[in-house]
């Protein structure tokens, strides 16, 4: 297994969809309501729409360090305050954007010189209130580290869905029309 065939594409595709869906958002809104997004919530007690794209973030770079067997580095810290503190500061879209391109560079510069690992590596993965998951280095990927990328770029998606951003399924999927079998999209109307 390795993270430049395992992670690092769905990483790439997935925040780089999370960007455009936020230039939609730039494109769409009025410059009042794109000044306040970043606060958007789906729910009370769930997180706003910045700490979706910081979690987003964290969790493509931990996953590539974790997997790397290497510390954290400190943009996860930052990634993780700036989430934290997203109800006591005014973050804007271009400051989402910023941190997207920032964890796209360094999750591009940890993957070329990936090494090689095996799918059953053991790996310990402990969260912050003291649990702590045994899993192989596969289960990580599969059960962890994909699930919850998914998560938080869902949430981003659906916060902007919500807030009437014109983005939709084929918005999510952008990275599949490469593969498109010509003469097969449907014709509108």
């Amino acid at each position: 297994m390795t993270l430049k065939d395992t992670l690092v594409p769905t990483y790439i595709q997935m925040l780089g969809a999370l960007s455009a869906w936020l230039d939609k958002a730039s494109d769409q809104l009025s410059a009042d309501r794109a000044a306040t997004i970043m606060r958007a919530r789906l729910a009370p007690d769930m997180f706003p729409l910045f700490t979706q794209i910081c979690f987003s973030c964290v969790q493509a770079q931990e996953g590539i360090f974790r997997l790397r067997q290497e510390e954290m580095p400190a943009s996860v810290g930052a990634l993780l305050a700036d989430g934290r503190n997203a109800d006591t500061t005014t973050p804007t879209i271009a400051d989402a954007r910023a941190r997207i391109a920032e964890t796209l560079r360094i999750v591009e510069a940890a993957a070329a010189d990936a090494p090689d690992l095996s799918p059953d590596a053991p790996l310990a993965h402990t969260l912050p209130n003291g649990m702590v998951f045994d899993l192989t280095a596969a289960q990580y990927v599969r059960d962890w580290a994909l699930p919850q990328l998914y998560f938080h770029v869902m949430a981003a998606y659906a916060i902007l869905r919500a807030e009437g951003v014109g983005i939709g399924k084929a918005d999510f999927v952008a990275h599949m029309f490469p593969f498109l079998r010509p003469g097969t999209m449907p014709k509108p109307g």
